[in-house]
């Protein structure tokens, strides 16, 4: 079972309904004990990242997240809002992240192409570096981004793909469990499909089955 993390900030419905066309278990939830359960997390987002990491503690989330993440390395995919989350911190606001990647979050800076808008919005072709567990068979896929900052990772060799728009910037990192895509994959048709079908199938190898 795959547990879609409801923080109050994310396309929820969209991701479960986009599960559910790849075969997958998933429930959309709050619920600590569902969380720790779950066999791996989706962690979405939409907005803000103060008022996102807000929210989270809120919630009383923030510390099942961080065992889950930490304690039980359980398969995480953040995905937009979530996948800044999971880094140390943003350019956007004050509030320290998850800090589960060694990465922050920084603003485009574009004044070199003025003719470039930001947010960074609509479908973009990425560059796989590496295939990781989210890019086997999406060589130069086309995903749909919307977002006015991106992610800078310590490691380059945690960035899996990156897409350009003025720069090259992170459009997928992976380090270890911990996965992020800076598109929407549930907003990205058969593409999106073939990446969290790629996920379940990551969770499903990574599960231990239960002794007889």
């Amino acid at each position: 079972m795959i547990a879609i993390v409801a923080y109050g900030m994310g396309n929820t419905a969209s991701i479960r309904n986009m599960l559910r066309r790849v075969g997958a278990s998933s429930v959309i939830t709050s619920d600590p004990d569902a969380i720790r359960t779950a066999d791996a997390l989706i962690l979405p987002g939409v907005g803000a990242f103060d008022h996102g990491m807000q929210s989270i503690h809120a919630m009383g989330l923030a510390d099942v997240l961080h065992d889950a993440a930490t304690q039980q390395h359980k398969p995480i995919l953040g995905i937009c809002l979530g996948m800044q989350l999971m880094t140390r911190g943003s350019e956007e606001g004050t509030q320290p992240g998850l800090g589960w990647v060694a990465a922050d979050t920084v603003r485009f800076q574009l004044a070199h192409r003025p003719d470039l808008k930001v947010p960074h919005m609509g479908w973009n072709t990425t560059t796989v570096h590496r295939s990781g567990a989210l890019f086997p068979n999406l060589d130069a896929a086309r995903f749909y981004f919307v977002h006015s900052y991106h992610v800078v990772c310590d490691d380059a060799a945690d960035v899996v793909a990156t897409a350009h728009h003025g720069l090259d910037v992170t459009a997928a990192f992976q380090h270890g469990h911990i996965m992020g895509t800076q598109f929407h994959p549930e907003k990205s048709h058969r593409f999106g499909m073939q990446l969290l079908q790629n996920f379940v199938a990551h969770v499903a190898s990574s599960v231990v089955p239960l002794a007889a």
